[in-house]
């Protein structure tokens, strides 16, 4: 009897010394997400005017994808896109519910759909999302339902980075029509430190009506610099998780509208004449900042090469907007030409993926999903998944292309890429065929040339889209 017990005993402390290797050796998963970030704005995409180095060290510590898509040009349908790992054609979900439109009962990811974060969470990871969800402002899409164990942020589109009367930053905001009557130009404050802009034809969305600062559920009064106060809750989770897996969504704001910049950034950036970009300017260095603060806290824990980084932006820049560049593609959010859809896309595991890589086969964040449920040993559920793993093709397993094509459908805007062909029709009902290869740019239709090449992809993009639903949600109606 005590033999056995002793037997007993010496496989129970196998099994937890072993299960304890296996827990400590899943790596921690960190999604850094900007938010309206153009393709050309970072230093190591060729910006030269605002210095991005611990963003750019992720791409010199890992890979820089140069074709990296997201799965729509706005907010909400692309991140139902890379947290669920499916074109969110397929389950209903393409437009982008703003302002009161996210208090429909109706607006936000459906719940039958399984998140990355219930995926995780299930395999037993520590779950957080920090900063922007817009994926459901009512009860039942609250992330705490949606698999995160903690959540501090806001659930609309956006949100201002300090409360009024706009304290210690420099603001610029839209206006229909200025103080001085005019809906031409711009208009400052005797301070210089509020500007009305009339660009756009149209008035600062009410991002905090009815869209408090949250934890958990509870609404707080946010005191710091919104971004760093987001940077602040991230270090704290890394801290307070740091003997356990993690996954963290880090979901900044920035640097969407509305556009303010903190003091202390808009003096380093003083040498920029235009207000306009020196207020982006000291959005975007801010966020530089907070990243490399997030970095340096994975650093000093000692989590650094066992922890996969992930940055990108959620879709490309509103140039008109934010100045936010997407240089050299054509277009901007809210289109389906490569400004719209093309993102900077960095990612960093140490000793799993190899350093200063450039990957340029198409990729799309619908594989975050698969490759981070493949880093952390856990199978998704049998469903139909668009994205694909890419660590066998980062780690020189594989050097055929993920993906076949990559398709969208936003509405009545429709895309598809095979290889270096794509077709696109914005909001028309004629397709343009390019070659992404010779045209980044995307100048030379070549649609009534190559019909037969054109004839090809669409036929392509209809048996896609075959597999798809209709909209169950729109900013118009319910279906």
């Amino acid at each position: 009897m005590l033999f056995l017990s002793a037997v007993r005993a010496s496989l129970l402390l196998l099994f937890l010394l072993t299960s304890g290797s296996m827990l400590s050796a899943r790596p921690n998963i960190v999604l850094l997400v900007a938010d309206d970030l153009g393709f050309a704005e970072l230093g190591c995409q060729g910006n030269t005017d605002i210095p991005t180095p611990h963003i750019d060290s992720i791409a010199r510590e890992g890979v820089r994808f140069t074709d990296a898509y997201v799965t729509a040009p706005f907010c909400s349908a692309s991140r139902a896109g890379f947290m669920t790992g499916r074109y969110q054609a397929r389950f209903g979900y393409e437009f982008n519910p703003t302002g009161a439109h996210n208090e429909d009962p109706d607006a936000g990811l459906p719940v039958t759909e399984r998140t990355l974060s219930d995926q995780l969470g299930a395999a037993g990871y520590t779950t957080a999302l920090i900063g922007k969800w817009h994926l459901g402002g009512t009860a039942k899409y609250h992330p705490q339902r949606r698999g995160f164990d903690t959540f501090y942020g806001f659930l609309h589109e956006g949100h201002y980075y300090v409360p009024p009367p706009y304290r210690e930053v420099t603001t610029m905001l839209r206006r229909r029509t200025l103080p001085n009557g005019l809906s031409k130009g711009r208009w400052i404050s005797k301070d210089g430190e509020t500007i009305y802009t009339a660009h756009m034809g149209s008035n600062e969305p009410d991002y905090d009506a009815d869209n408090p600062i949250l934890r958990a559920g509870q609404p707080v009064e946010e005191k710091e610099f919104l971004t760093d106060a987001l940077t602040r809750e991230a270090v704290n989770f890394v801290d307070r998780n740091k003997d356990r897996p993690f996954f963290l969504y880090l979901s900044y704001n920035a640097v969407h509208s509305p556009l303010q910049g903190a003091e202390r950034y808009m003096e380093k950036f003083a040498h920029i004449e235009d207000i306009h970009r020196r207020i982006f300017a000291a959005m975007l260095a801010n966020l530089d900042d907070s990243v490399g603060a997030v970095l340096k806290k994975i650093k000093d824990t000692g989590l650094q090469d066992n922890t996969l980084v992930v940055f990108f932006s959620d879709n490309g820049g509103p140039t008109r907007e934010l100045t936010s560049s997407n240089a050299p593609l054509r277009g901007e959010k809210g289109q389906v030409y490569e400004g719209g859809l093309r993102v900077p896309f960095l990612m960093r595991w140490p000793g799993v993926i190899p350093a200063t890589s450039v990957y340029s086969n198409p990729v799309s964040t619908l594989d975050l999903f698969p490759t981070a449920c493949a880093a952390a040993g856990t199978k998704p559920q049998k469903k139909k998944y668009d994205g694909i793993n890419l660590l066998p093709f980062l780690t020189g397993k594989s050097d055929e292309a993920p993906h076949r094509h990559l398709f969208w459908r936003i509405g009545d805007r429709h895309a598809l890429r095979k290889g270096d062909w794509k077709i696109l029709r914005q909001r028309s009902k004629s397709w343009s065929l390019y070659n992404l290869k010779e045209d980044i740019g995307e100048t030379n239709d070549l649609a009534v040339t190559m019909t037969s090449r054109t004839e090809e992809l669409i036929e392509l993009w209809k048996t896609e889209n075959a597999g798809m639903i209709d909209p169950i949600w729109t900013p118009r109606r319910k279906k």
